[in-house]
């Protein structure tokens, strides 16, 4: 991982945002100590869509589950009642 004092890294930022890009993570340092490490942000992904195949999935394993025997409302209001 190469490091950069900030006065080259201004000099060759173009170079150093490619060879982020390109996967390398490139650290700029201040009075030797690093400060800023450079390497590419998270791409921007449009949420997956839902198939009928993914809804099965999910069915199947709701299927597989046991039975909690008690509705949400119910469990939270006994776990609330236990503490007091």
């Amino acid at each position: 991982m190469p490091s950069y004092p900030i006065a080259k890294a201004k000099e060759q930022l173009s170079r150093l945002i490619d060879a982020a890009l390109a996967g390398e993570t490139v650290t700029i340092t201040r009075h030797g100590k690093p400060v800023v490490e450079l390497r590419p942000s998270a791409p921007d992904e449009a949420p997956k869509r839902m198939t009928k195949a993914d809804l099965e999935r999910l069915r199947k394993r709701r299927g597989e589950r046991p039975p909690l025997g008690e509705d949400a409302v119910t469990l939270i209001r006994r776990m609330r009642d236990e503490e007091e």
